[in-house]
């Protein structure tokens, strides 16, 4: 009796390194997306719950009698349920989200693989340094750019439509900033700051308290930058895209110095 042994087929093809790295980031970096996502949710269903409900019942206020249960219902005055006071806390918020950005760039994104070798380990793995920073800038710039814009947007059109009602003016700064591109600008600025404390430092708490303290300052003092345009530039999206250019060149600076920096420290 002769025993046939099959011939052994070919083995597969290893799994690309970069899509791999694909792969590790986003399960490293998946819940921050999810907070990310329900914030981005969250604003953006407040914000239209003020234009659509918040708004036109506060709008009746004056039209009900004082002591009515429709006035005791829909028209006491609470910080958290006025709809001036909401959308000024709102318009805060998105104004220092880039803060946020930069603390979590600077500590989890870079600072943290950085102090736990988890970057040399990457990097050992036919995936250089450039290309494994440029991998983590990317897939934490796409769904920044895209909640920062969707924000903007829903903001801005709340804004345009109940402007006459809000107590507020397009040149304060939670009015600004969340009404166009700038919010994603300066969210981009975050992330190139938090990424470049995170080379410069190597380790995670420092990186991430730095990252942020320089971009509160950055926020701080682009508010006093972007002053001066009011007066030779007219209108709210003139001044609003100069500032966003200004930014996204501040963005650019701080990206190209992570990347030599690293390339310096990977020789």
């Amino acid at each position: 009796m002769t025993a046939l042994s099959a011939a052994p087929g070919p083995a597969p093809a290893p799994a690309p390194a970069s899509a791999s790295a694909s792969r590790s980031l986003s399960r490293l970096h998946r819940p921050a997306l999810l907070v990310w996502a329900a914030f981005v949710l969250l604003v953006t269903g407040w914000l239209l719950w003020l234009h659509f409900s918040k708004v036109p019942t506060e709008r009746t206020c004056p039209h009900l009698p004082f002591d009515s249960k429709e006035y005791a219902a829909n028209c006491d005055y609470s910080a958290f349920t006025d709809a001036n006071n909401v959308y000024n806390f709102l318009g805060e918020a998105l104004t220092y989200a880039c803060v946020a950005v930069a603390a979590w760039a600077g500590g989890a994104l870079v600072g943290r693989e950085l102090e736990s070798g988890t970057a040399k380990l990457a990097w050992t793995q036919s995936l250089s340094p450039a290309r494994w920073l440029a991998g983590k800038l990317v897939a934490a710039a796409l769904p920044l750019v895209a909640g920062g814009g969707l924000l903007a947007l829903v903001f801005d059109r709340v804004w345009t439509s109940d402007e006459d009602w809000l107590v507020s003016n397009w040149t304060y700064d939670r009015v600004f900033i969340p009404r166009g591109p700038l919010l994603p600008a300066l969210l981009l600025l975050g992330l190139a700051v938090g990424a470049l404390a995170g080379i410069a430092l190597r380790r995670t708490l420092p990186a991430l308290g730095a990252a942020a303290a320089v971009t509160l300052l950055t926020r701080l003092y682009l508010r006093e930058a972007w002053k001066p345009l009011r007066g030779p530039l007219h209108g709210f999206w003139a001044v609003h895209l100069s500032a966003t250019a200004m930014v996204l060149a501040l963005s650019v600076a701080a990206t190209a110095g992570a990347f030599c920096l690293l390339r310096r420290q990977a020789r």
